[in-house]
């Protein structure tokens, strides 16, 4: 009997050790009296602690420039959010005071070596879209999202708010009659919907970014890339196109 109540004995302290480790203790004294079944306190955090963290966790970004003038070279900078990858920048190029703003996502392989955006094959179908609503290169003006292009070759989703944000702000310095988005991410940052589903419509856009409110009408498309892969798909383009220049002067 006298082993049976030892064998009890030890079942009782391995069980109470175990209820006690599962409460959180984790060590048999302490320096002071404690309640050791209470929630864990919140360290004190003074204010110059609180600032430091805050620092280091949410960095500062400046407010975009409020002139075109200013935001273009800012783009061109060392703060654009693109400014520390490979390459260099293809900025804006046409007539800013054109009635008609042409957004890309961002610049295609051959365009680093001609210094321009839409060149090689993809340039030349984008040259005969324009031609076939009496426009050239120099009478719209035609705008990067990206003004690098990134490694894997589209906006990173770390990064897309940023590069949205300074679209849409870009948009609104110019203030066109009409805006024409080539491509998905274009389309997503002006419309929220990718170009199946905003296509056919003229979204009117009211941009307002800390500025007078601007209302732009954006017209959603197949980029050229794409048309090239899906030649069937340039009856629907042409249809964008039309809406495109629908009511606006020659």
């Amino acid at each position: 009997m006298g082993a049976d109540q030892n064998i009890d004995w030890r079942m009782a302290a391995a069980s109470a050790l175990e209820w006690w480790r599962d409460a959180g203790i984790d060590s048999l004294v302490d320096e002071a009296p404690r309640d050791w079944t209470a929630a864990p306190v919140a360290p004190v955090v003074v204010p110059e602690q609180r600032a430091r963290v805050a620092a280091v966790a949410e960095p500062v970004v400046l407010p975009l420039p409020r002139t075109l003038e200013d935001f273009l070279t800012w783009r061109a900078g060392d703060d654009a959010p693109e400014a520390d990858w490979r390459g260099d920048p293809i900025g804006a190029s046409g007539d800013p005071s054109a009635d008609i703003m042409i957004l890309t996502d961002v610049p295609d392989r051959e365009d680093g070596d001609s210094g321009s955006l839409f060149g090689g094959p993809v340039g030349k179908l984008f040259d005969r879209m324009l031609a076939a609503i009496g426009r050239s290169r120099e009478s719209v003006y035609i705008v990067p999202m990206c003004s690098k292009r990134p490694t894997a070759g589209r906006i990173a989703p770390e990064i897309e708010q940023r590069i949205v944000e300074v679209a849409r702000h870009h948009v609104a310095l110019v203030k066109p009659m009409r805006l024409l988005v080539l491509g998905n991410a274009p389309s997503r940052a002006l419309t929220g919907m990718d170009v199946a589903h905003a296509r056919g419509s003229l979204h009117p856009i009211n941009l307002e970014d800390g500025m007078p409110a601007v209302t732009v009408d954006v017209v959603a498309s197949f980029h050229p890339r794409l048309l090239l892969e899906r030649p069937a798909d340039k009856a629907r383009a042409w249809k964008d196109l039309q809406m495109l220049i629908a009511g606006l002067s020659a």
